[in-house]
């Protein structure tokens, strides 16, 4: 970004012009000053307004009067473009601040996780939900358990824009805030595409690493219509979304015993645990380590899109409290 002084104002400014891409509304030094904290970022109310006058000279943000500042076309092409490099590592890291910020208590069934949302056209909603309930009906998803938000409401850090409807899925990330309560460390390796035969898994054919990745490998794969989830459900062969984890070798029965429960309060995911030190669907695994393939919490999602109707999909989108959720067949 030409014309600014230091690294830091850049990413303060990129900061800002995120959390008003992200408000359906106008918003004003104060609001913006709370959004900015949420997201770990301390910056005052007078702070702010000296960063939104520098915006509007860039033509990146227009005021509106006394209801505060927009985002403008320039200032949503500055934020696609800005602190690229900045972003590498991102999802890794938003992956291990949202297990920590897990909260859920799986003896009380109380307590936040991790979910996707997923923007719908308002008259398109109940085809997507048609389309839906093959995958959700296989076990093809992390969780039945979903939760529905109008426009102006919100879900996680998303807040629905006017005539769409939000649909959030459970994350598989919620597993590795599971098992980082229970003190089991789970290393997130890589997003893929998984094959499927006779209902089973066979092989990653593409992967994302997240360290390296500055998007969500399952919005790539998706944007990308790389997925047949519904012939998967259909003939048990096909190509879906899946995650590759691993675990310390001696984390095993803990591990298992989370996921049990964890199954009981409606949430699966886990697809495959392999062995010891042993590779899985072809991929190598680390001495005295133990490889878990989870199920993608958008291929639901995915689904819909091989049906024509698209989505904006924003994984990892926040968390929720568990008795926001809902079942699936509810709806």
């Amino acid at each position: 970004m030409i014309g600014y002084n230091t690294h830091e104002v850049e990413r303060k400014v990129i900061s800002i012009l995120k959390v008003l891409k992200d408000s359906p509304q106008p918003l004003g030094a104060r609001v913006i000053a709370r959004e900015l904290k949420e997201l770990g970022i301390d910056l005052t109310e007078r702070a702010v307004r000296y960063h939104l006058k520098i915006m509007d000279e860039r033509g990146f943000t227009q005021s509106v009067g006394k209801d505060g500042r927009m985002i403008t076309k320039s200032g949503i092409e500055e934020l696609k473009n800005a602190l690229v490099t900045d972003k590498v590592g991102f999802v890794i890291a938003k992956i291990e601040l949202l297990a920590f910020n897990t909260t859920f208590d799986l003896e009380t069934s109380k307590g936040q996780i991790i979910i996707n949302t997923s923007l719908f056209p308002k008259d398109k909603f109940k085809k997507a939900i048609a389309a839906m309930k093959e995958s959700f009906r296989a076990g093809l998803c992390v969780s039945q358990l979903v939760a529905i938000a109008n426009e102006g409401e919100r879900l996680g850090e998303v807040i629905i824009p006017k005539d769409m409807v939000g649909l959030a899925t459970v994350c598989s990330i919620t597993i590795n805030g599971a098992l980082l309560k229970a003190g089991v460390p789970m290393d997130s390796r890589f997003g893929g595409i998984l094959q499927l035969h006779n209902s089973k898994p066979l092989r990653f054919i593409e992967l994302i690493h997240y360290e390296g990745s500055t998007l969500d490998p399952s919005e790539i794969f998706i944007r990308g219509k790389m997925t047949t989830v519904t012939e998967a459900t259909t003939t048990g062969n096909g190509k879906i979304l899946a995650n590759f984890r691993e675990i310390p070798a001696q984390c095993r029965a803990i591990t298992e015993e989370v996921i049990a429960k964890l199954k009981q309060r409606g949430i699966g995911g886990v697809m495959a645990i392999g062995e010891t030190s042993e590779s899985i669907c072809g991929i190598p695994v680390g001495l005295n380590r133990i490889g878990v393939i989870l199920l993608g919490g958008l291929n639901p999602v995915a689904a819909a899109e091989e049906a024509g109707i698209e989505a904006e999909n924003k994984a990892m989108s926040g968390i929720i409290n568990y008795s926001q959720l809902i079942n699936f067949w509810e709806l």
